[in-house]
């Protein structure tokens, strides 16, 4: 009996010896997976990665328990699925399943697990994304450069979760895998399954206010450029006569997802907007302004913004120059109420005040390259020719060089060639 229990101890020497003998490349190659999966995985919310290689006591522990048959059965590394694993932890649950198809669009894949998702809506637990992926070649040669071939059928595991989803697996990896002592009483077990479920509910109401942000980004990036493309037909006759303009897109119906609130109200307002209904547009951003109680400054300063670039579709020059006016005035830094000022101005063809507000906006921010184009614009009007081609090569600096500039350009030209 003693001399079977020396040789066992023998062979777990002889088995630890192999493997650190692995785990220096089990390291190399996993940093090579890792820097390959930071350029396929782009998250609009920066994933964080994180790496290991299981260490010998981890690996041992768990092959005497999936695989006590293997471990000294010959010669070579018993392989488990998980020795090197990566984790990728993502912001939002929506992050998960685009992570999930950039990586099937670049790694052979082996197996997709989702643990968690057989689970009923009366249980809560350990939830992620598992994938087995094959070792690609060019990496795995990297192994054979270092004298030590990959043993057969060696896979990585890459994991996918949110942060929450993470802090609830490290906890609970603690508390009830890596401890000698397991909670078997039910108020633990309640308590523990609490804790995952306030989790859960976490996670999927942040992903309802990323879609919210999403869906009012959407609406806000359909009504600014409406805003410019009123600017343009207004203008453009007057300053570059003969130049098709593009037309104005309209975004589908979205539905807010907490009613009466003022992101809601907002919300409802630039959508009225952006599908042409103003008067009701004005109105909700009206009553945002004299909501009780009153909102704070910055509330105000961008909700009268909103509310004059509604005046301003309307052709109510005037009230969108005022509500302009108190957006800045509300909040001294609003760089864009100030370029919008500028913009109204040269739309009532008054090109000097319109280059005051311009001049004020870039003093904020320097790096507006639609600015420098409008002033261009501006100063093209007043006569001033060397003054707009120079805004216009900054703009064209900045990375805005579209139709626009470059029918500006030729009719600066033009000036030029009569002026020589």
């Amino acid at each position: 009996m003693e001399h079977i229990q020396q040789s066992k101890l023998s062979d777990k020497k002889t088995l630890e010896n192999r493997y650190n003998n692995y785990f220096p490349v089990f390291n190399t190659v996993l940093q090579a997976i890792e820097k390959k999966l930071k350029g396929v995985v782009s998250l609009a919310s920066g994933p964080t990665f994180k790496s290991r290689v299981k260490d010998f006591y981890s690996y041992y522990r768990k092959l005497i328990r999936v695989k006590p048959n293997h471990i000294f059965s010959d010669n070579k590394l018993p392989v488990l699925t998980d020795m090197m694993g990566i984790r990728i932890i993502c912001a939002f649950l929506e992050d998960i399943s685009v992570a999930e198809q950039q990586i099937l669009n670049v790694f052979d894949v082996i197996e997709i697990e989702k643990k968690g998702a057989a689970l009923t809506f009366k249980e809560f637990g350990y939830e992620s994304v598992h994938i087995l992926i094959k070792i690609p070649e060019e990496i795995a040669s990297i192994a054979v450069s270092m004298g030590v071939p990959l043993p057969e059928d060696c896979v990585c595991e890459i994991q996918i979760r949110t942060i929450l989803q993470d802090a609830w697996a490290e906890v609970e990896h603690e508390l009830v895998y890596k401890s000698e002592f397991s909670p078997f009483d039910l108020p633990l077990k309640r308590k523990l399954a609490s804790i995952n479920a306030s989790l859960s509910l976490a996670d999927i109401i942040f992903q309802e206010i990323r879609d919210y942000q999403n869906k009012l980004n959407q609406e806000i990036d359909c009504r600014r450029d409406a805003f410019y493309e009123k600017a343009d037909m207004i203008t453009h006759d007057m300053i570059l006569p003969g130049h098709d303009l593009k037309k104005e897109e309209v975004l589908p119906t979205v539905s807010p997802y907490v009613r009466g609130t003022i992101d809601d109200m907002l919300l409802d307002a630039i959508h009225a907007h952006n599908t042409g209904d103003l008067d009701r547009a004005v109105d909700i951003y009206t009553k945002i302004i004299e909501s009780e109680p009153t909102p704070n400054d910055v509330i105000l300063s961008v909700i009268h913004k909103h509310r004059g670039m509604a005046f301003f579709a309307q052709n109510q020059f005037d009230l969108a120059l005022e509500d302009f006016e108190l957006s800045v005035r509300f909040q001294y830094n609003n760089f864009r109420s100030l370029y919008y000022m500028g913009i109204v101005y040269s739309v009532k063809g008054d090109y000097e005040k319109s280059i005051e507000f311009f001049n004020k906006s870039l003093d904020i921010n320097e790096f507006q390259s639609h600015v420098y184009y409008r002033r261009a614009l501006s100063l093209f009007n007043l006569g001033l020719y060397s003054e707009s081609m120079n805004d216009l090569a900054t703009a064209n600096k900045l990375g805005l060089n579209d139709d626009d500039c470059k029918h500006l350009k030729e009719e600066l030209m033009k000036k030029f060639d009569m002026n020589m």
